[in-house]
């Protein structure tokens, strides 16, 4: 039997995904949390065999907590459940040290093939986002993005996400713990790299990446 981790802020679909796990032969989920400080502090006490997250949660990013877990506990399988478009995320979740990304439309027959093909060491991600990566890493093939979001690091990435949620330079500032300065320069390079002429339309552009992204239609560039 191999124990899972549960980790997203939406009951209901922790509760859907549970459900489905907790009926096949092999799997457990052992314990859930709603947010990345919750399956932080469970993961002090517990050891599952992998964990199952959403990207985008409240407090910390999806990035950051990958991060963390690993520095935790090295060698952590983490598959990433998300309704984001995974051409924006899939290869910064891979980065990151994740060992995978489905999204949730995928459906329920094709996690648990993503939950078993991690279990058992491997890599999963999508048919696509596979030929994707291997076209983006092969010397012959010029590096294609459907989006100029793909080229924000994940910090200006991050930053990108924050400035679309409202937040000013110094509130960004302060949940990162970063300097006001370094912030300004992050919003540079996202402008210079969207290109965008002003802070109006970063503003604009950030909260339509963001109002988008919630609304399951990732804003076409």
């Amino acid at each position: 039997m191999r124990t899972l981790l549960l980790v997203d802020d939406h009951p209901m679909m922790r509760a859907g995904l549970a459900q489905l796990i907790n009926q096949q032969a092999d799997l457990h989920v052992s314990a859930e949390a709603g947010n990345p400080a919750e399956a932080l502090k469970l993961l002090e006490t517990i050891k599952p065999d992998l964990i199952l997250s959403d990207i985008t949660m409240p407090g910390r990013s999806g990035i950051d907590f990958i991060r963390d877990v690993l520095a935790l506990l090295p060698g952590m399988s983490i598959l990433v459940v998300s309704m984001h478009d995974e051409t924006i995320y899939a290869e910064r979740v891979l980065q990151a040290g994740a060992r995978g990304y489905i999204m949730k439309e995928s459906g329920g027959e094709n996690l648990l093939i993503a939950i078993r093909q991690v279990l058992s060491g491997s890599v999963y991600v999508s048919r696509e986002m596979s030929t994707r990566i291997l076209d983006n890493l092969s010397s012959k093939k010029p590096r294609a993005s459907n989006s100029a979001i793909t080229q924000l690091s994940n910090r200006e990435f991050e930053i990108f996400q924050l400035i679309g949620r409202g937040l000013g330079t110094r509130k960004i500032a302060d949940q990162l713990h970063i300097s006001t300065k370094t912030v300004e320069v992050h919003r540079g390079h996202i402008k210079e790299k969207l290109g965008i002429k002003d802070a109006s339309e970063l503003v604009h552009r950030a909260i339509q990446w963001i109002e988008a992204e919630n609304s399951g239609r990732p804003l076409a560039e």
